[in-house]
Order: structure tokens, then C-alpha cells, then sequence
């Protein structure tokens, strides 16, 4: 059997100017190798014999001297781990040779998800298009963190969960959107981040009913509260913490019960995870939709009328996305894994309920119209139905996330 793993490669957004490079994921988690332009090669013999062999590019003084040095195919095994390593270049006669000579050799390989479409080539060359996927395998190992991965998770989120409360105590009236994004990202740089996980959210006011809303570039006005969806990556593992706070320090009483409402139900989702066990991420939705709908019929933001079902569908209108996705290496981590299985320790997901109340929304009072809010938090499954919420230093309690914006005014940005 043997199972090959390309790298990603680098992108260039014009002429010779690349974007940041991002290892493939699962190469990463295989390899630890950071360079572009390579390919893992994992063999089980008929006697389950394992081997592991990297092929990664040669060293090059012109290329090293432009785009930086290289590890070469010497030092590869001592860096990586690897048995053996190759000039990627040797690939096809090293496939060919040890692999096709083998008639009963089962290739696993996805096409589908690899950038380097030389190796796909040779791929197709060399098994004539028999190739099985092993993407879903290996996110099924990525799924359960060890102890190592537990400890990198836990500082990603630490750093980000400081550069959040930093950003929330700069806050003030008129500032920009673009100006909290910048915050964010420089808070989390300095603190040893390798840069932010993913484009954040920073919404303002009604931008913030816009889920996935990324432009960040309006003024937040006095009044407004801020949506932030942001997390950033330390050696490659992820946070992703979403906070919503008034700009100028104070909720209004309608924003506050919105708030307050979210904060409960958020808390009773955790509960769930901490007290039951064995809850999986699509029954946490349920829940979700049937507390967000209880606690808006308290509010009379729903008819008194729903219940069950019908409760839950009104809820949904309300906040119309899944409460948790996994987490690790990526964002939406492991992706294939079903999100209707039991949670089991060593898993990281998210919990992030929220409230969106477009500006059109003609059936609910007009104080609450324009109004978007979600709270997020990480937390790790551990052994004996416990949790751990990896994010518990990024402030949420009301009066705690008022305090915060209020102590401090723009010119103490430092």
C-alpha cells in the first residue's frame, strides 16, 4: 500500500508576487515539513512493514537567494524524521521502480484536493488513474488531539483570546472597522501568532446580520455594537473567537437583553457539554434552537403560541447557522467527520451561538432591528464527561466586557 501526500505549492496574486504561503494541512500533520513543492510517501508492505520517505526540492544558491534556504535532501531525514528523502525530481522513477512493479499495490491518492499538478501527472501515469482517497483517514486521526496538539491549541487561543480583549479596550466611537481589524492583527503578531486564521469579521451595527460580512471598512458608530470573528494560527493550529460589545462602552437596555440572552443560552450549551457527555455537534444545534427559542419568547421576539418543532424553526430564522464545527489545524477542521457523532476526548470544537435581526425585519419591535450578535468559544473534550474551555480568558460576562471598553480611551493604543 502506499499512500502519497503532496505539499501545497506557492500562489501568486500578480507577477512574481506571492500570497503568504499555508502548508497543505494533512502534509503538515504528517510531516511537520513547511516547504512548498514536496511530496510524503507512506509504504506498507505485504508483512506490514512501514516505511516513510520525503521528496522535497534540491538546494539551489540562486533560488535560496531569492526566496530563502532550503533544507535539501541531506538534512531532510534529520529534520523531518523521515527514514529517506529524495529530489522531488526522482519521484516518478522511485514510484515506477518500486511501486507499479508491484501488480497488487493499492495507491492512495486525492487529485482533488492536491496543487501540484506535476505530481498528479505522475500519479496517473503510475497507477493508471487506480487511486483511493486518504483525506478522510487522515482527518479521522487529526480529530483526536494529543497531548502536544492540546498544548499548542491552548496557546493559540490564549494569544488570540489577549489580542481580542486588547482590541475591545481601543474601541471607541467613529472608529473603522478597518482599524479594529488592524488591532486585532497586530495584538495577536506581537504575542508570537504567525498571522491571523482566517479573514475576520468586524462588524459594525447592522453589518453584523451579515454572517460571513468581511469587507471591514465602515465607521462603527456611538451606540453600535461590534461583532469580531477572529482567531489566528501558532505553528499551525488554529483559534476562532467571535465577541460583540458596544463601541462606546455601555449597552443599550435592548442590545443588553439580546446580550444577556445570548450569554445564557451559550452557558447552558457548554453545560450540555460539561454535565452530559456524549452530546455530538448536531444535537448541540438542536438544543441551540430550542433554548434561542425559549428565551425569545421571553422576550416576545417569538409568538407564545410555537412550540417543538415549529419553536425551533422560528428560531433558526434567528440564527441561521450550525452552533459548532470542529477545530485544529484548520478553521472548519476535519471537515469530512460527520458532525453527528459522539464527542469524544481530544476532540477541540467551537461553541457560537448567535442572534441576527436584519434592519427589514418588520415583525419584531424596531429597537431591536439592525442587530447582530454572536459569542464563540473553543473548548476541549477531556476524559470524564469535562470540558475545557481554552478561551475562558477572552471576557464575556457583561458588566466585565463593558468595564473593559470603557477604561481606556484611543490614544493609550501601545
Amino acid at each position: 500500500m502506499w499512500v502519497i501526500i503532496p505539499s501545497a505549492n506557492k500562489k501568486y496574486m500578480s507577477h512574481k508576487i506571492p500570497y503568504v504561503f499555508r502548508q497543505n494541512t494533512d502534509f503538515l500533520y504528517l510531516s511537520g515539513c513547511q516547504e512548498p513543492d514536496s511530496v510524503l510517501v507512506l509504504e506498507v508492505d505485504a508483512n506490514n512493514n512501514c516505511k516513510n520517505t520525503l521528496f522535497v526540492r534540491p538546494k539551489d544558491k540562486t533560488a535560496e537567494m531569492w526566496d530563502g534556504p532550503r533544507t535539501g535532501v541531506q538534512c531532510a531525514p534529520d529534520v523531518y524524521g523521515v527514514e529517506e528523502s529524495f529530489d522531488i525530481n526522482l519521484l516518478k522513477d522511485y514510484l515506477t521502480r518500486y511501486g507499479f512493479a508491484n501488480p497488487n499495490a493499492l495507491f492512495w491518492y486525492d487529485e482533488k484536493v492536491s496543487d501540484l499538478a506535476n505530481v498528479s501527472q505522475i500519479i496517473r501515469d503510475v497507477t493508471n488513474n487506480q487511486t483511493r482517497s486518504p483525506i478522510e483517514l487522515i482527518q479521522s486521526l487529526r480529530l483526536i488531539k494529543s497531548e502536544s496538539e492540546c498544548a499548542l491549541m491552548r496557546k493559540t487561543c490564549e494569544i488570540a483570546s489577549k489580542a481580542i480583549n486588547r482590541t475591545l479596550e481601543n474601541s471607541f466611537p467613529g472608529i473603522s472597522e478597518h482599524e479594529i481589524y488592524a488591532n486585532v492583527d497586530y495584538y495577536t503578531r506581537i504575542n508570537g501568532a504567525n498571522f491571523l486564521a482566517y479573514p475576520p469579521v468586524v462588524a459594525g451595527g447592522s453589518n453584523a446580520t451579515i454572517i460571513h460580512y468581511i469587507n471591514n471598512n465602515q465607521i462603527v458608530k456611538g451606540g453600535e455594537l461590534i461583532l469580531m470573528d477572529a482567531g489566528c494560527e501558532y505553528h499551525g493550529y488554529t483559534s476562532d473567537i467571535t465577541r460583540t460589545w458596544p463601541v462606546d462602552g455601555k449597552f443599550s437596555e435592548p442590545h443588553r437583553v439580546l446580550y444577556e440572552v445570548l450569554l445564557q443560552v451559550q452557558h447552558e450549551l457548554l453545560d450540555c457539554l460539561q454535565f452530559q457527555g456524549g452530546e455530538t455537534l448536531d444535537q448541540l444545534f438542536d438544543t441551540m434552537c430550542s433554548k434561542i427559542g425559549k428565551y425569545l419568547q421571553e422576550i416576545k421576539l417569538i409568538p407564545s403560541s410555537l412550540s417543538g418543532l415549529e419553536l425551533s424553526r422560528a428560531a433558526y430564522k434567528f440564527c441561521p447557522h450550525h452552533v459548532s464545527h470542529y477545530l485544529g489545524m484548520d478553521v472548519h477542521d476535519t471537515p469530512l467527520i460527520s458532525r453527528n457523532i459522539r464527542l469524544r476526548p481530544g476532540m477541540v470544537c467551537t461553541v457560537e451561538p448567535g442572534i441576527y435581526i436584519p434592519p427589514h425585519k418588520s415583525d419584531v419591535p424596531s429597537e431591536f432591528r439592525g442587530v447582530g450578535l454572536r459569542i464563540e468559544d473553543d473548548v476541549l473534550i477531556k476524559p470524564g464527561k469535562e470540558i475545557e474551555i481554552l478561551t475562558k480568558e477572552c471576557v464575556k460576562d457583561t458588566t466585565l466586557v463593558e468595564n473593559m471598553v470603557s477604561c481606556k480611551t484611543r490614544g493609550s493604543l501601545s
